[in-house]
């Protein structure tokens, strides 16, 4: 694609980076045919080629951004299917990231979508906070339909339908500390709590560290960790991101010169997306450039940490039939598509891959709660096509697909993890039953 950027312009980095991905985009439209809100909606610019366009001619002539290009950007899922699709290597991620940090920086949202947005970027990142909102949100809960019919007012509704009925106590695995190996030491890692995670499902992380220390892994939860940022990255707060990033590649980095480190092992994609960008993310600060290039090496989720264990052979396979849901932030993201299948089926379960298993649920961090309508529509067509395998039960690597498609779906849905624990001697799944 042929660009106009002036010298001037090219002198700010964010600007001059996303010139470099514009003029690798040839217009091929390859992107259409797997971008979900293409394909739901129908309208180019709802396209990631479409909203090339529209970003392209906002950066290259220096302007606000207007209600047009916020609407089109803001229904991006940020999926990245057409990252795997794109036969050019346009970095579409970092380009949609720089122009949502634009959208922040000059346009000024309707006063109740400013509200939604500063209310989650205040309580999802904090575990607390949210274990609180989400207690306090059963008292909100009649009001659901009466929110439903105002449509500044949707977003409210779609958090308090997404709300669990229950919460899971407070997990002692969450808290800063050393967990021993069962047996003699073959490795050491480093655990993300996560935010959201430890709050809707502990067990996730409870099941990660009973798996790794039976197969001799050293397991540190270190003190001091938050947000890997990806939550305000996507809101366009880039400033804020910047800073959990730092948070975080200060703490890992001080276990990986204390202790050492194999690995900084993670059990939700979308958090591993951001993580191993760190690297890109600080690449402007000369004082955490390498060292968050150091920690996104690190990174690996934990199923791509797993497959390069010898692990044992399994003594009581279950035979159940999963379906394996691959979250946008693992293969599209991460390109890990090959290792959580082969593990399960290591594990004795006989896996099914559902059709259209390149398109989005609909979750997507906040995009269930702030686009409710294209997020269910997505929703609904994912479960159709996962229930149609005849399997039992549903496995993925992402906390926010767990919640959106059990909204959804007769099925349980668990963590992968979860299942591995249970075949090499874990107890069974707690949400084998639906939790919400």
């Amino acid at each position: 694609m042929q660009t106009n950027f002036t010298p001037e312009q090219l002198r700010n980095p964010a600007v001059a980076e996303s010139e470099k991905i514009l003029r690798k985009c040839v217009h091929c439209g390859f992107c259409t045919a797997t971008c979900p809100t293409y394909v739901t909606l129908g309208n180019e610019l709802d396209s990631p080629r479409g909203r090339i366009y529209l970003i392209k001619d906002m950066l290259e002539n220096g302007r606000a951004a207007d209600e047009q290009i916020v609407k089109h950007v803001d229904r991006c899922l940020s999926c990245l299917a057409c990252m795997t699709t794109c036969p050019s290597g346009v970095n579409y991620m970092h380009l949609v990231d720089n122009a949502r940090a634009h959208i922040e920086k000059t346009y000024k949202r309707p006063f109740l979508n400013r509200l939604t947005r500063i209310l989650l970027a205040w309580v999802l990142p904090y575990p607390s906070r949210f274990r609180f909102a989400l207690s306090a949100a059963r008292f909100g809960k009649p009001l659901t339909p009466l929110l439903k019919s105002v449509a500044a007012l949707k977003p409210m509704a779609a958090m308090l339908e997404l709300a669990p009925k229950s919460l899971a106590a407070k997990s002692s695995y969450a808290e800063a500390g050393i967990h021993e190996p069962k047996e003699k030491k073959k490795g050491r890692v480093a655990i993300l709590t996560g935010c959201a995670q430890p709050v809707l499902a502990p067990g996730i992380n409870e099941a990660t560290i009973r798996l790794l220390t039976r197969f001799g892994i050293e397991v540190v939860v270190p003190k001091g960790e938050g947000c890997c940022g990806a939550l305000v990255h996507h809101m366009g707060r880039e400033e804020a991101a910047l800073e959990n990033a730092r948070q975080n590649v200060d703490v890992w980095t001080r276990e990986l010169e204390s202790g050492g480190l194999d690995a900084i092992v993670i059990t939700a994609s979308g958090c591993g997306t951001t993580i191993k960008d760190y690297g890109y993310m600080l690449r402007l600060d000369p004082a955490y450039k390498a060292k968050a290039a150091r920690i996104s090496a690190l990174a690996k989720d934990i199923t791509e940490y797993l497959a390069m264990l010898d692990l044992p052979a399994v003594e009581r396979a279950t035979g159940l039939t999963v379906a394996y849901h691959s979250a946008c932030s693992m293969q599209h993201g991460q390109k890990i598509t090959r290792q959580p299948k082969d593990l399960l089926k290591a594990a004795g379960f006989i896996v099914k891959d559902p059709a259209e298993g390149h398109l989005c649920c609909g979750s997507a961090g906040t995009y269930n709660i702030m686009q409710p309508e294209i997020a269910r529509t997505l929703r609904d067509r994912k479960v159709k096509n996962i229930e149609a395998t005849g399997a039992s039960l549903i496995a993925t690597g992402n906390i926010g697909c767990i919640t959106q498609i059990a909204s959804g779906s007769r099925l349980p849905i668990v963590h992968t993890i979860e299942l591995l624990d249970w075949a090499y001697g874990g107890p069974k799944p707690g949400n084998f039953r639906k939790s919400n």
